[in-house]
């Protein structure tokens, strides 16, 4: 993975440009001791690693968009930052930029419950949204793995997802509005607490959109009422391909679970000796959660264990109660963690058609053979989003180019099934390279026009999302 060379005369006004923003913005707002800064020089794929210029931590919308006409007139590149849970290097600094984090700005803005919508500062975290409304009756849909800790603005850059997006939908099905700051500091609204917005669907250019046209800084999000009752269901498999046919058959017989997650048996033996759920040890394992009234949970899980039970399950275990669901869920929820127990790892997040998972499943038990390494499944299948681990050694010479090849392979593969690079991890660094594979040269031109519009002079995470030779005229010119 490469990066562009820094602008050194950029770096060569850091006191000057540091005195700029300290001056306008309120103290401790500036961060900028080497020391300090280290915290933000990678995020969650941490084998790339790249201090910043500084750090600023504004604390309202006024104070981002001081910064951002700063750094506009400055010509300093900005570097977005919700939680810096991004997988992918979303928010990876160059040594000449800005890193702008959100963190500060978590307060809860306003609630309607008549209406359905929370409006709350981006540096919120996902879980501390419901955590507003839940005494309430009411919580809000999107629940990735990082839900503890990732902020609402990742999620609207990234268009996260989690475990029940299979019947609620992502990040973008649930946002109706935004305040963002543009990159000259201009402060614009976005749709906001109602259906829809009329012209064009800029919101659903912005979810997604992985800070290239703008910081968001407030977010309003739809809320729900809490469903009256949901069970999940544990079934095992002495194959993951087995596993990957009975996820096709459910959704091809019409039944829409709340969520549909998958374990190999790699991941289900990490999970256990951390989190000790007692999950059965198998091949595949899925977690297939249903919701509503009792007798609509009944006779959803008994269609359900019919399809399972046509794949012959080594073991189909329905909850019985609100303890044992959260011990089934407890093991999926704390599966990527586990695997960071073991070993480091890289994970992807391509996204396939449900139909095609056995096949996927497959190859990459091919691939990893042929690579060397090992590689554990654990993902959202209900909506085909898969996400490979990819066991390495970081302290191993090669091993990292090695696991960037195989990464490589994988989401290859992805897209060649009729699927995508990125479900909602974003491309960011990682996938950047491979946007060729997905996108003709005139696709990427039309991409790369939009962000013209927002932000003309490509100050904006400049060295993300588009390959660098595609966007070298853009960021050079």
């Amino acid at each position: 993975m490469q990066m562009p060379a820094a602008d050194q005369a950029i770096i060569s006004r850091k006191s000057e440009i540091v005195a700029l923003l300290s001056a306008a913005l309120s103290d401790g707002v500036v961060v900028h001791d080497p020391v300090e800064t280290r915290a933000y020089e990678c995020d969650a794929l941490a084998a790339y690693r790249c201090p910043p210029l500084c750090v600023v931590l504004p604390r309202s919308t006024d104070e981002v968009a001081a910064i951002m006409r700063i750094c506009h007139e400055q010509g300093v590149p900005v570097v977005p930052r919700g939680a810096g849970t991004s997988l992918a290097g979303g928010a990876l600094p160059t040594e000449d930029c800005v890193v702008l984090g959100v963190s500060r700005m978590v307060a809860v803005l306003e609630v309607d419950y008549p209406n359905r919508f929370i409006r709350v500062e981006a540096g919120r975290t996902n879980l501390s949204v419901t955590g507003a409304v839940e005494d309430d009756g009411f919580f809000y849909a999107p629940d990735p793995s990082s839900q503890i800790a990732c902020a609402i603005a990742g999620n609207i850059a990234m268009n996260s997802g989690g475990a029940h997006c299979l019947k609620y939908g992502v990040t973008t099905n649930n946002l109706m509005g935004v305040t963002m700051v543009m990159a000259d500091g201009e402060i614009v609204e976005i749709g906001g607490a109602h259906l829809d917005a009329g012209g064009l669907d800029l919101l659903g250019l912005i979810c997604g959109s992985e800070g290239q046209l703008g910081i968001v800084t407030e977010a309003t999000l739809r809320i729900l009422a809490k469903p009256e009752g949901a069970r999940p269901v544990l079934v095992g498999f002495d194959s993951s391909e087995a596993a990957g046919a009975c996820v096709s058959e459910i959704i091809k017989a019409g039944i829409i679970p709340v969520a549909i997650e998958f374990m190999d048996r790699l991941c289900i033996r990490a999970s256990e000796a951390h989190a000790h759920s007692g999950y059965p040890d198998c091949e595949a394992m899925l977690i297939i959660e249903v919701e509503g009234s009792e007798g609509e949970i009944t006779e959803q899980l008994s269609r359900i264990i019919a399809i399972a039970q046509k794949h012959n399950p080594v073991e189909v275990r329905e909850s019985q109660s609100q303890e044992e669901s959260a011990r089934i869920w407890l093991g999926r929820k704390s599966a990527f963690g586990a695997m960071g127990r073991i070993n480091d790892y890289m994970c992807l997040d391509g996204t396939i058609p449900v139909s095609e998972l056995s096949f996927v499943l497959r190859r990459i038990a091919e691939l990893s053979a042929e690579a060397g390494l090992q590689v554990g499944n654990v993902f959202h299948a209900g909506d085909g989003n898969m996400h490979p681990l990819i066991l390495f050694d970081a302290n191993k010479a090669g091993d990292l180019e090695k696991t960037e090849a195989l990464g490589a392979e994988i989401l290859k593969l992805c897209v060649e099934v009729g699927g995508c690079l990125t479900g909602e991890h974003g491309v960011g660094v990682e996938k950047r390279e491979l946007m060729f594979n997905q996108y003709s040269p005139a696709d990427l031109e039309a991409q790369m026009q939009l962000k013209d519009v927002f932000d003309p002079a490509w100050g904006l995470n400049p060295a993300k999302v588009f390959p660098l030779s595609a966007s070298k005229s853009r960021r050079t010119g």
